[in-house]
């Protein structure tokens, strides 16, 4: 057995807060940490608050995500956890939201967002522009040279990709990106991808939460995986308001739900997983196998570090639940 547990949460975060946003950032890092995770996932934008519309516009507000980047990565808040964290960056001409994917107090991929939420009450072309680059290979990205001092790393990966471990493989998806007609997920499931991080800012709107978690069982259901989902809740300063409810689903199963409707500032979601259920499900699917071995080629780095512990007695595993 390759037991994984993973920790994903709801946090009530504020555009242009900075101060606010990184409490509630450490604060479910601290506490992903105490459960004993491996991987913490946060919602989409959080450094700077999902709702900040044309303040994405200015450099100080790009500048500021990088600065609360740095405290992240100069302490020890990422040692012995993946953390990924949501924060609009620029690169050449073009700013994107982006996920940055740290460990041990280094960035280890920078995923950008590739479809972007345009419809209904969502504007993110205004601000942000959608990563088209379909390389077999991740770009450089130059980190901001005061970053780089400080973290003594002075470039990341950045693009489309995955990232390979000793014992796992893990990949990004952002938000918009699971609805799409061809999601980034089924490429990287047939790539070997076992585990999916999903960091959304998702308004409530009534019964869009069945149509979110139809969404995370179809995307494993006949894939197999394990899909962790996180949004951001409250009102962030603007007219809507976000619904939370962080979950985990393995393999067409809810085994970890929060509450959608939290006045908490930070809820955390845990759940522990056995991989092996994930390769054996893929196995147990001819269709799957059939695709897997004409699959297109993505790009990842391989990180030499386990996630996996392997199995105790004492360590039980989450069940499914009722969806509610």
């Amino acid at each position: 057995m390759r037991l994984l547990k993973v920790a994903t949460c709801s946090l009530n975060q504020w555009a242009m807060d900075f101060d606010c946003n990184m409490k509630n950032i450490k604060e479910s890092i601290s506490m992903s940490k105490a459960s004993g995770a491996v991987i913490r996932l946060g919602p989409e934008l959080e450094i700077t608050g999902y709702g900040c519309e044309d303040h994405f516009l200015e450099l100080d507000t790009v500048n500021h995500a990088w600065d609360c980047l740095k405290e992240l990565l100069v302490g020890d808040w990422t040692d012995g956890i993946l953390c990924s964290f949501g924060m609009p960056i620029i690169k050449g001409s073009e700013r994107y939201n982006c996920q940055v994917l740290c460990l041990n107090r280094e960035i280890l991929m920078i995923r950008p967002k590739m479809w972007l939420a345009n419809d209904g009450n969502y504007r993110e072309l205004r601000w942000f522009t959608g990563w088209k680059q379909t390389n077999e290979h991740l770009e450089d990205f130059l980190i901001p040279s005061d970053v780089a001092e400080a973290v003594g790393q002075t470039a990341a990966p950045f693009g489309y990709g995955y990232i390979q471990f000793l014992d796992t493989a893990v990949a990004a998806e952002v938000c918009e990106e699971l609805f799409c007609p061809t999601p980034p997920h089924a490429e990287l499931s047939l790539n070997g991808v076992e585990v999916f991080m999903n960091a959304s800012g998702s308004h409530h709107q009534l019964r869009k939460l069945d149509l979110r978690l139809r969404a995370f069982v179809g995307a494993t259901h006949t894939r197999g995986g394990v899909y962790m989902y996180s949004n951001q809740q409250g009102c962030d300063g603007g007219r809507l308001y976000y619904d939370g409810c962080s979950c985990v689903v393995v393999n067409g199963d809810v085994v970890a739900q929060g509450s959608q409707f939290s006045l908490k500032d930070v809820e955390l979601v845990v759940a522990q997983i056995d991989l092996d259920a994930v390769s054996s499900l893929r196995g147990s699917i001819s269709s799957f196998q059939e695709q897997s071995s004409r699959k297109k080629k993505v790009s990842s780095i391989s990180v030499p570090y386990k996630l996996c512990q392997p199995l105790k007695l004492q360590i039980s595993l989450s069940n499914p639940l009722k969806v509610r």
